[in-house]
């Protein structure tokens, strides 16, 4: 199934969270298989297991453990992220028969997921660089033609955390990467994004309209003043 710009904009426009855009979206297109890439404490896949009860395969993609080259506020000790699994088990316990627990990074699981099967990929994992990079990279090929990726922090500026803290790039990113699949990215509400796989050319539809300059120079010149 393919959105359009102003069917998008009629799902999100309800919406009060993020939540709330991707339950819709997942109901919207009947997605039957789905991949959670960046699980931490398993709200969002509880959430979205709740709504939809279409999806048949749940694939849950997380270390779940302490990453010596990960530079970011979310990065806790190991036994913070013991707990943060048996959350997420926990909350996704109504559910065990649909969901895939494939515990590493994307660059160590990936290949479990079969080329070509997902409807939908949702990526909240490393937002560094480097890590949007490989989540997208690696990512892209497991979905269907037509299938769509989701990520969240698309924000407008690199600057989330402080300076002792690598910058945030989801945002340029993805859109370089839709540019350089030669295929269309939303931005969405609540600093979402949407990349559909299989339409004929590069196009960034901004549905919030707050997404102006998407080159990094301003927001350095910015942080260095």
């Amino acid at each position: 199934m393919s959105l359009d710009a102003a069917a998008l904009r009629r799902l999100v426009e309800p919406c009060a969270s993020r939540v709330d855009v991707w339950t819709r979206f997942a109901q919207e297109t009947s997605a039957r298989a789905v991949a959670e890439i960046g699980v931490f404490r398993g709200d969002f896949a509880a959430a979205l297991l709740e709504a939809c009860p279409d999806i048949e395969t749940y694939y849950m993609v997380d270390p779940w453990r302490n990453l010596d080259d990960w530079n970011k506020p979310a990065n806790r000790a190991d036994k913070a992220f013991e707990r943060f699994l048996a959350e997420t088990l926990e909350k996704t316990s109504a559910h065990a028969g649909k969901r895939v627990i494939l515990r590493g990074r994307t660059t160590e699981v990936a290949h479990e997921i079969p080329d070509g099967s997902l409807d939908f990929a949702y990526v909240d994992g490393d937002h560094t660089l480097r890590g949007i990079t490989i989540d997208l990279i690696r990512t892209w090929p497991k979905l269907r033609d037509g299938g769509w990726i989701g990520g969240d922090d698309f924000g407008r500026s690199i600057w989330q955390h402080r300076d002792e803290f690598e910058p945030t790039l989801v945002f340029p990113f993805a859109v370089h990467f839709a540019e350089g699949m030669g295929t269309r990215i939303f931005a969405l509400p609540y600093s979402q994004f949407l990349l559909e796989k299989g339409t004929a050319g590069f196009e960034f539809v901004d549905l919030t309209g707050h997404y102006g300059d998407r080159t990094l120079r301003q927001q350095l010149l910015q942080r260095r003043a």
